[in-house]
């Protein structure tokens, strides 16, 4: 059963703006995403959509502007964090999914989704659980203790979603997730992606060129010189 959208954000931005030297990657962007929502940001090379996602998850600081975190605990200023803080916070609260994976080729698929959680202080036994079951979910029974390097593109970007949701994170980043992949491996990745993001009521932001993937968001941001320039709802 697909979640229905909270009214309020989760996630909430307000006026971003970074510049690199003369060039603007985000002139003054608002952004926000509840509970069991979906937002792609598209946009040519250069517009801003990363730089954006960057922000967001707190991986680099806005030049000015606001970023705030809904959690149980209360409202989150991301931006007035320190890097340590904003480490933390990507470990516990987000979860990320690139288009390579950026997975460990010497660890098994198991051992790459338990990672994060025993960073986070989680026995072996425990940690190797949780993902064991997260694979099952994204249809990877009986994969748990292949390498990377055994898996097949679709495969591992699934290993990859696993480990990104294993910590319970309430925001889910991806950026290209199905860059590297075919038409069809990138529906199934999008269809694991979606189900297992905001169809448990988390949120999803994608950055991605694709409009296919583009049209299984529940809105669309298009993105140009660092601003805003159209928003569409698909669902």
């Amino acid at each position: 059963m697909t979640s229905v959208p909270s009214p309020y954000p989760v996630l909430s931005a307000g006026a971003l703006v970074k510049t690199y030297g003369s060039a603007v990657a985000l002139g003054g962007v608002d952004f926000r995403i509840a509970a069991g929502e979906s937002v792609a940001i598209m946009g040519a090379s250069g517009s801003g959509k990363t730089t954006l996602l960057h922000c967001l998850a707190g991986i680099i600081k806005p030049d000015s502007g606001s970023v705030a975190l809904t959690t149980v605990g209360g409202v989150v200023n991301v931006v007035a964090l320190g890097e340590k803080e904003r480490s933390r916070l990507r470990r516990e609260s987000f979860g990320f999914v690139f288009q390579q994976g950026f997975l460990l080729p010497e660890l098994t698929a198991v051992e790459n989704v338990a990672l994060p959680l025993m960073l986070g202080g989680v026995t072996r036994t425990v940690a190797e659980q949780d993902a064991a079951g997260w694979l099952a979910a994204l249809g990877l029974a009986g994969f748990e203790t292949r390498r990377i390097g055994q898996l097949s593109g679709g495969q591992a970007q699934r290993v990859a979603i696993a480990r990104a949701q294993v910590t319970g994170a309430s925001v889910v980043f991806a950026d290209e997730p199905t860059g590297a992949l075919d038409s069809t491996t990138s529906a199934e990745v999008m269809d694991a992606l979606i189900g297992s993001t905001t169809g448990r009521g988390r949120s999803l932001v994608v950055v991605t060129h694709d409009e296919n993937v583009a049209a299984r968001c529940s809105r669309v941001l298009q993105l140009a010189d660092g601003r805003i320039v159209d928003e569409a709802v698909t669902a």
